[in-house]
């Protein structure tokens, strides 16, 4: 598969299902537990180091570093650092969660966008996207994956993975394809000849 149909392939994986954060989970209070905190009220940013855990209604982060940044309008951006950190959401009006991973993870709350850095995995249900670098924006529910680095002469480009299984079908879909055949109280037996 080219990059070309993976991207679309992708793009159709972002649409298919609405794949939206739950979106009371902005008004919620932080909660972040670690071993260590560092907090600079000059910058407006707070280190917490050792296993580190944040949680934000149905958001929750963990990593071995996390720096919390808050801008003047009150806007966290959050660089998680683990091996590997992880990310998990709920979905917005479902009962499903949106689960991601990478040695490096960062969450823009102004933008609404995730990174996922080295050995990025980004799993919605049973379907999953991997390569080094997946870019996800909850405002517009798409994905970008990237395998990495261009190839040199010595290596070969990282390539994107994905497995992305069939949606179950629902019965008034599958009924609706097929005709009934039902026998006619109308029409009378055709006369032998």
């Amino acid at each position: 598969m080219n990059r070309v149909s993976l991207l679309f392939a992708l793009l159709l994986f972002g649409l298919a299902q609405p794949c939206l954060a739950e979106r009371a989970d902005r008004d919620k209070s932080a909660h972040i537990e670690s071993d260590q905190m560092l907090v600079d009220d000059a910058q407006q940013t707070s280190t917490f180091s050792g296993n580190v855990q944040f949680n934000q209604g149905t958001l929750l982060i963990r990593g071995d570093k996390v720096v919390v940044t808050q801008d003047k309008d009150g806007f966290r951006h959050v660089t998680v650092y683990g091996k590997p950190a992880s990310f998990r959401q709920k979905r917005e009006g479902l009962d499903e969660y949106v689960e991601g991973y990478g040695e490096r993870i960062e969450h823009d709350a102004r933008a609404e966008t995730l990174d996922f850095y080295v050995k990025a995995r980004v799993v919605r249900e049973r379907d999953e996207v991997r390569g080094e670098h997946i870019t996800y924006s909850q405002k517009t529910e798409v994905f970008l994956v990237n395998g990495g680095s261009v190839a040199t002469d010595s290596a070969p480009p990282k390539r994107v993975r994905a497995v992305l299984q069939p949606k179950a079908r629902t019965d008034a879909a599958s009924s609706s394809e097929a005709l009934p055949i039902a026998p006619s109280t109308t029409l009378t037996p055709m006369e032998q000849e």
